[in-house]
């Protein structure tokens, strides 16, 4: 793991669960993007209880490049290790991102965003006018479905919670520390508790091309993320 004396401008924290197929090619490409744009920046991988080389492979990155750091959160959990990640660091802006997106036209549009200060919290919306999504129809109607029900559920205002994000993190890191779910339902409270604050919260309609199919089946998510919602709604609307 990468450690550096001078705290960067912008992280880039990536969740990742078994992703040694594009792992590499992912993140050198990330880096080539960057360059061009002169920022101060690390990557962090944040690693979720791989049982394929990911492990390895995140170790000989963070190596290799002193901007790309490495972190585990020991058991698959994504929220976790987002959560984790977005803790690790001291950077002023933090963009949270997916391996199989590595979005940088978000990043660019996010950070100019945070910078002017016209938002807090970015949202990169695949469900947005404007959007194109472009990920298989069953996963595109799941997100629809899955929004409704936090409105219905828990009042929400948007229309995305899961994927691109960017935020000042010293706005947003109290939100991080007062979730109370972690696993795939963590982002949905983080950006639910954001817009309850308020925080400026803003959306902008992103495109969304996996590079590889999920690396958790759709429906075997399911049961969790029921029990992660029911856990969420008594988490905001009782507990507070």
């Amino acid at each position: 793991m990468n450690q550096s004396n001078t705290v960067p401008h912008v992280a880039i924290v990536i969740p990742i669960y078994n992703e040694e197929g594009i792992l590499h090619s992912a993140v050198v490409d990330l880096r080539e993007r960057l360059a061009p744009l002169k920022w101060s920046y690390e990557i962090i991988l944040a690693e979720n209880g791989s049982t394929d080389r990911t492990v390895q492979l995140a170790e000989t990155l963070s190596a290799k490049y002193p901007e790309v750091r490495y972190i585990s959160a020991g058991a698959p959990d994504y929220g976790k290790a987002l959560r984790e990640g977005i803790l690790a660091t001291q950077a002023e802006l933090v963009l949270c991102d997916e391996i199989d997106l590595c979005d940088t036209d978000f990043h660019q549009r996010a950070v100019a965003a945070l910078e002017a200060n016209s938002a807090d919290l970015v949202i990169g919306s695949k469900l947005i006018s404007g959007a194109e999504d472009e990920r298989p129809l069953l996963r595109h109607v799941a997100s629809i479905g899955y929004t409704s029900l936090l409105r219905v559920l828990l009042g929400f205002k948007g229309t995305d919670t899961h994927g691109l994000k960017a935020f000042r993190r010293d706005r947003v890191l109290p939100i991080v520390n007062a979730c109370l779910v972690n696993k795939d339902v963590f982002a949905s409270e983080l950006v639910i508790r954001a817009y309850r604050e308020p925080l400026r919260v803003v959306e902008i309609p992103v495109r969304v091309k996996e590079k590889r199919p999920p690396s958790i089946n759709l429906f075997r998510r399911v049961p969790n993320v029921l029990k992660s919602i029911a856990k969420l709604t008594w988490a905001i609307r009782i507990r507070g």
